[in-house]
């Protein structure tokens, strides 16, 4: 796998673009940091102790709203003019606070000072004297000859009023004083994000970005008001640190000054290099385009890197810039997809990012904390199905059929005709089944339809109808990641391997947060040889969720193929007792321990532990008989051939380590298992206890 990887891409992708957003478990509501994060609690600010003493815009700040251009900064020592002309395009420009403390504004709002100032305009403290002498916040105008500007807050008088979520700024009203318009806001305390990263800045001396945990922690408690937002038809904008605010225990939305509709195309757009995504001066804000604000926001914040700089304008840090991008890679993909330059390839919908970004918070607590939550996919079924362990496919072996099974949408109109016969099991008969209800239209010819075949033909080795079925799926606008991973199972059930992890990448990036396609890569780079890859994957995909038995089992096998034993036996322990493949997982630890008749290492504790472990085990009498002849026949081979020396301490079976009561326990396991077999196999098995049993002297 490429350290710096890109989206895969495939010709003719682009018939999908209009596809259908996966549903997705909501999360709004949630407690932030989703359980897994402490979140530490900002205290609220007295709103009077936030005013600023001296109410003056830095001169480094200083800008032209039309051209861009520098203003207002000083020559010769001396300080720049706070209001005048553009010296490159003639703008009028005005940096000076239009209220004053005293000022009533609209016979109700008493000015006390100034708070800060924005791209929009100075934001004041007021008082206001009709409701409680309520704290609010008047947002103003940061030049009132601007067209545009003034355009913008006439927008936001007619649709912000209608904006009520609890991590988003009221809006009370909307007044006019003096000819200058002024939003009037709830007044929220508290700390912004640029306050947090500016005070590590300057602890640190250089760059000070948050915790990846916790900077994921306040993007997830910001995306159910950005869903709200769109819910009404309207986009957010301007995204930033600045407009994040900390209160308490939760985070809020704080600046809708750059608010516009969605359906606006005329709507002048604000927003701010390094956020704002390269679409926009073109064709306007969109859906795609917040999120794309969003994710850039958390580069920001978990890698703190100058995002407007020319060099990362659009573009992120590479892993070799970040190691926090080498160390988690679900993350470094998740902001690759969220910053891709095509809309199209970015997330479809704010509750599909935070799902995605919430599989990615699970990953990173695991990694770095070893924690870890339970949490069902919406996508993805278990893995290791009953059904397939059933029909005799071992989970010791690496087997695509082990891969967790990709959930039906309940939404398409043939869901219930698949999923009824996807339950029967017989993948013949699911094929024959589906093939006659299509021919006579007793099922709709929808994506789930043609999935649901494609499923089934694979499962049959029918792979020439499987790939004819998955190309009609891809022309349908529903079809979205699904095609792709079951091209890619057909891949891995034919034994193209390298083909097969072409295509599962591919789902990874569509889904950074899941875990089955993880698990996928990790299973077609284990058969293509690339066991590193296999192993960092599977440890990923063990450590996130335990309960992906496969990813134990993987993980073994791996550590197993690159000579370390120790590492196979803990990750088969790691299966928990309440898996129903516990007792597969426990008789994999004792074969490992055991390691054949060479012992590589092994000694005589680890056949001791063997030993223990089958016996500790609830057995039917064959197999039992079968494992302590296993266990008795590579104990007496390494005995014999002075490997394993007489006499130390440990018992198999019960018996010591010396030959003849190896042999005399060999004996009697080989005439029980004889006892439990057919007419041949009994003749066979007493020839052998006749074989095995010691020479005795009369």
């Amino acid at each position: 796998m490429p350290s710096s990887p890109e989206p895969p891409a495939r010709p003719g992708d682009d018939a999908g673009e209009a596809g259908r957003v996966t549903p997705t478990r909501r999360r709004s509501g949630g407690r932030l940091g989703a359980g897994l994060v402490e979140v530490p609690s900002v205290e609220i600010r007295d709103p009077a102790a936030a005013i600023m003493a001296v109410p003056v815009v830095p001169e480094a700040h200083r800008f032209c709203s039309r051209c861009d251009g520098e203003v207002g900064r000083g020559r010769g020592g001396g300080p720049g003019r706070v209001s005048g002309y553009c010296g490159t395009c003639r703008q009028p420009y005005s940096f000076a606070p239009n209220l004053h403390p005293g000022d009533l504004v609209a016979d109700q709002y008493r000015v006390v000072g100034c708070l800060a100032y924005g791209g929009l305009g100075w934001i004041y403290l007021a008082r206001d004297e009709r409701v409680s002498h309520r704290w609010v916040v008047l947002k103003g105008m940061l030049d009132r000859q601007d067209p545009d500007a003034m355009l913008a807050a006439l927008a936001e008088r007619q649709f912000l009023a209608r904006v009520e979520h609890p991590n988003v700024v009221r809006i009370y009203n909307f007044v006019q004083h003096r000819g200058a318009g002024y939003i009037v806001m709830e007044y929220v305390g508290g700390r912004t994000l640029r306050d947090v990263l500016e005070d590590r800045r300057r602890a640190s001396g250089g760059p000070g970005p948050l915790p990846v945990e916790l900077a994921i922690a306040y993007v997830l408690g910001l995306l159910p008001a950005f869903g709200y937002l769109h819910g009404l038809g309207l986009a957010y904008n301007d995204l930033k640190a600045d407009n994040v605010m900390l209160q308490g225990d939760d985070v809020k939305l704080i600046d809708l000054g750059a608010v516009t509709r969605l359906d606006d195309q005329d709507a002048v757009v604000y927003g701010t290099d390094g956020y704002q995504a390269p679409e926009v001066s073109r064709s306007g804000a969109s859906v795609a385009s917040d999120l794309y604000s969003i994710a850039r926001c958390l580069a920001v914040l978990a890698l703190d890197f100058p995002g407007s700089r020319a060099e990362y304008r659009y573009r992120l840090p590479s892993p070799e810039q970040h190691p926090l991008l080498r160390q988690h890679d679900s993350l470094h993909r998740f902001l690759l997809k969220g910053t891709a330059t095509r809309p199209q390839e970015r997330f479809r919908s704010a509750d599909e990012m935070a799902e995605q970004l919430f599989g990615v918070l699970r990953e990173v607590v695991a990694i770095d904390r070893d924690t870890w939550v339970p949490a069902a996919s919406t996508l993805f079924g278990d893995d290791l199905h009953p059904l397939h362990a059933a029909a005799g496919a071992s989970a010791v072996e690496p087997d695509w059929r082990h891969l967790p099974a990709v959930t039906v949408d309940p939404a398409d109109p043939a869901s219930s005709f698949v999923l009824h016969v996807t339950r029967l099991g017989d993948p013949a008969l699911q094929v024959a089944m589906l093939r006659e209800a299509a021919d006579h239209g007793r099922m709709p010819d929808t994506a789930e339809a043609k999935l649901g075949l494609a499923r089934a033909l694979i499962e049959t080795r029918a792979f020439a109808d499987a790939e004819t079925c998955l190309a009609r799926a891809a022309r349908a606008a529903t079809a979205d990641w699904r095609t792709g991973w079951y091209r890619g199972l057909s891949l891995l059930a034919q034994g193209r391997a390298l083909e097969a992890r072409e295509e599962l990448e591919r789902v990874y990036f569509s889904l950074p947060g899941e875990l089955a396609p993880k698990l996928a890569v990790a299973l077609a780079a284990e058969q293509s040889g690339d066991l590193a890859t296999a192993a960092r994957f599977y440890e990923v995909v063990a450590a996130t969720d335990p309960g992906f038995t496969s990813a134990a089992f993987g993980l073994a096998r791996v550590r197993e193929a690159q000579g370390d034993w120790r590492g196979a036996v803990a990750a088969y322990a790691a299966v928990a007792p309440t898996s129903g493949l516990h007792v597969e997982a426990r008789l994999a630890v004792a074969r490992t321990l055991v390691g054949g008749r060479l012992g590589g290492g092994r000694g005589a504790r680890e056949l001791a532990r063997a030993s223990a472990t089958i016996e500790r085990l609830a057995l039917e009498p064959r197999r039992r008989a079968a494992l302590a002849i296993e266990l008795l026949e590579v104990a007496l081979a390494r005995l014999e051939s002075g490997e394993l020396p007489p006499g130390q301490d440990a018992m198999v079976l019960g018996q010591p380590l010396q030959e003849v009561p190896l042999r005399e326990c060999l004996e009697r396991h080989y005439r029980e298992l004889a006892r439990l077999g057919t007419r041949q196999e009994r003749i066979r098995l007493v020839d052998r206890a006749n074989q095995v049993r010691p020479v005795t002297r009369r």
